[in-house]
């Protein structure tokens, strides 16, 4: 093992795809995503997630003063401005005029070197490459709990008579159907909605009815006779008890489901530049329920193309399937019913196909390079987006939790700083330092659904003098985002500690994992394992550190911290630390590559999943062009990540400061 000089790799703005399986934010930021008229009817725009390549980029905050307003007018204020939010979309866009570029502004962000990432494995010569602004040069296939890679080849619709006509989707009009949601989620005063059935046959009648009850969950329908008209009449068939059940997913469309059929509906769902939750956001609006009766198992990044299995209560593959009509950036398939949900973790990882353009290296530099990765593996390093994307990173956050320093929190979440932020974040970050008014500062964000949205709210509802409980408004998610973004603050700097300290070959008072329990390697059992076995804690309550010079590394570092590594149990039981094991060396597996030569930066270098359902031939390269790619192809285990493989073979800083700083051209 040796330290190398960086090499530089050029990169468009948020191009670095990252997977990791843990990451937990949902998406915060949403705006207006052109439709198809078939899909959605006036007022149901889709949802695209707009955040920065992070869903980690955190927030910060100023001191503890009295907001001045009273608890009640200050929720009263707050319920009204939800009530404007409508689905969080702004119409800002023209006002985000940022006066530094976006290079200038990065020159705040991180580096590797801040969060302990400074080792390499191999001894190679690094190469520089471009990891381009097109997501469709990272593609990740999740790889299922029994092993096999998730491929979207299959569009059919598994036969079932129980299934109603296709033309339930198209039988009621678009100002129908705004009228039936409207009455479904009880924002009008009307009690009943009447349609009349033109050409009036029972079979028309039928199909009414089923539509209905099939796209408008909670409502139901009878006819009645009119001056010798049929009418449908739709109504609330138990008030608003039944639009609770609709809304919690505990009971959709009990009157419709078969017995036979298993209650969930699993499908491979292939999506382009949409992170996982932001996907599920967009499905949930499309199909009138409420997210949580979606469930995966593991989180998918934006900035890439990604398949993924994905299952959900209740919900048809016929209803599903007709959402590829309208969906741009998304293709559903692979349908079939199931009797239980999916579960976080259960995946065994995932597989990437990744495209690396007008690379500079040789093509010995390129095969060693890619034989270390295969034989060696690369440290297996948290990457750059686990710490976020601003001046204030996630694990400052996390550390102030973990002091129970509840006004640095709330500052470090809210105070105004350098970096790459929507205009108005910056804005309401402004007015949060001028005023220290909750309820002022969120008027400035037209999106709530932020961190800082979230926190303000709970500031403004439960006073500043309690921002334990303000500061828990943030899903629980998002909030152990920030103690674990510090857990992979210490466990970087540790592990750069340890392969300093003794190299790439495992020593007495290492850990490795028999099971899920941790043991020693003793000094007569050294050669029954290898680097690759040797795992490190990640700091709590329940784990042992090794038996040598770094578990004093260990406590130096939380003590400097101010935090005690015998005592990491938190008095709120949502933040005590348990710690974990983190194997210190991956090598990744089914690990190929080839050079390619091209001459148009702008033709993709392979097929897609949709690409080869559509028939499309694959890409034909000529023997020499004006450039050359590196493409590879290899599958990582649950929560490592991808950017970390590709630096240990570009030798490179995968922070968005030293990406800037490298190469600003792709900025004008």
């Amino acid at each position: 093992m040796e330290m190398t000089k960086m090499t530089g790799v050029s990169v468009k703005r948020g191009s670095l795809a990252v997977e990791d399986n843990d990451s937990l934010a949902p998406a915060e930021e949403v705006k207006r995503q052109k439709v198809s008229e078939s899909c959605l009817t006036k007022g149901q725009e889709g949802l695209e997630n707009n955040s920065p390549p992070s869903p980690e980029n955190v927030p910060g905050l100023p001191e503890v003063v009295s907001s001045g307003k009273s608890k009640k007018n200050a929720d009263a204020q707050l319920q009204e401005e939800e009530g404007e939010e409508e689905d969080g979309l702004s119409e800002e866009s023209d006002e985000e005029e940022e006066a530094e570029s976006f290079a200038d502004m990065m020159k705040h962000g991180l580096t590797e070197l801040d969060v302990g990432i400074t080792k390499f494995v191999s001894s190679h010569q690094g190469f520089s490459g471009i990891l381009k602004e097109r997501y469709s040069d990272f593609v990740v296939h999740e790889i299922g709990k029994n092993g096999r890679i998730s491929h979207l080849d299959d569009l059919s619709i598994p036969v079932d008579e129980e299934d109603p006509s296709e033309d339930v989707f198209t039988v009621l009009t678009p100002e129908e159907k705004h009228r039936l949601e409207e009455l479904q989620l009880f924002k009008n005063k009307e009690t009943s909605v009447v349609i009349e059935v033109v050409e009036d046959t029972k079979e028309k009648r039928t199909i009414i009815h089923q539509a209905i009850k099939s796209l408008f969950p909670g409502l139901e329908t009878k006819t009645e006779d009119r001056e010798g008209k049929k009418y449908i009449v739709a109504y609330h068939a138990a008030g608003k008890k039944a639009l609770a059940k609709v809304r919690t997913g505990a009971d959709p469309r009990k009157h419709s489901w078969p017995k036979s059929r298993g209650s969930y509906c699993h499908f491979v769902l292939y999506k382009e530049n949409k992170d996982t939750m932001d996907a599920i956001n967009v499905l949930s609006k499309y199909l009138r329920v409420k997210p949580n009766i979606f469930s995966y198992m593991g989180t998918k990044d934006k900035r890439a193309i990604t398949v993924q299995e994905i299952a959900v209560l209740k919900i048809t593959a016929q209803r599903l399937a007709h959402l590829n009509k309208c969906l741009m950036n998304f293709k559903l398939g692979n349908f079939s019913y199931q009797k239980n949900p999916l579960k976080l973790g259960e995946l065994q990882g995932n597989h990437f196909t990744v495209v690396l353009r007008n690379i500079t290296g040789t093509d010995d530099q390129v095969q060693q390079a890619m034989n270390s990765l295969k034989e060696i593996g690369f440290i297996n390093y948290y990457g750059m987006q686990r710490f976020g994307t601003t001046a204030v990173p996630t694990y400052q956050v996390g550390r102030a939790i973990l002091q129970n320093s509840w006004a640095e929190v709330m500052d470090l979440i809210l105070k105004p700083r350098s970096g790459a932020e929507k205009g108005y974040l910056v804005k309401c970050r402004e007015e949060w330092a001028k005023t220290k008014d909750p309820a002022s500062a969120l008027r400035k964000l037209p999106v709530k659904r932020c961190v800082e949205g979230q926190l303000l709210r709970g500031l403004s509802k439960y006073g500043m003098k309690n921002i334990v409980s303000a500061f828990g408004i943030i899903p629980r998610n998002n909030r152990l985002m920030y103690i674990h973004s510090y857990q992979s603050y210490v466990w970087n700097n540790m592990v750069s500690k340890r392969i300093e300290e003794y190299g790439l070959k495992p020593v007495p008072g290492d850990l490795v994992l028999k099971g899920a329990t941790a043991t020693y390697i003793e000094e007569e059992d050294i050669n029954n394992y290898s680097i690759h076995d040797v795992v490190m804690p990640l700091p709590g309550f329940d784990v042992i550190y090794p038996k040598h010079k770094i578990s004093d590394a260990y406590r130096e570092m939380l003590t400097a911290d101010n935090l005690d590594i015998d005592n990491m149990r938190h008095k709120i039981r949502d933040y005590s630390l348990s710690g974990a094991y983190r194997k210190i060396i991956i090598r990744p597996q089914n690990v190929s590559w080839e050079v390619v030569a091209y001459d148009d930066p702008k033709i993709p270098l392979f097929n897609t999943d949709v690409d080869n359902l559509e028939g499309k031939p694959p890409p034909v390269f000529a023997s020499e062009g004006k450039y050359r790619a590196l493409k590879m192809d290899f599958s990582l285990p649950p929560s490592t990540y991808a950017t970390m493989a590709i630096r240990e073979v570009l030798k490179m800083d995968t922070s968005i400061k030293n990406q800037t700083q490298l190469n600003t051209t792709w900025l004008r």
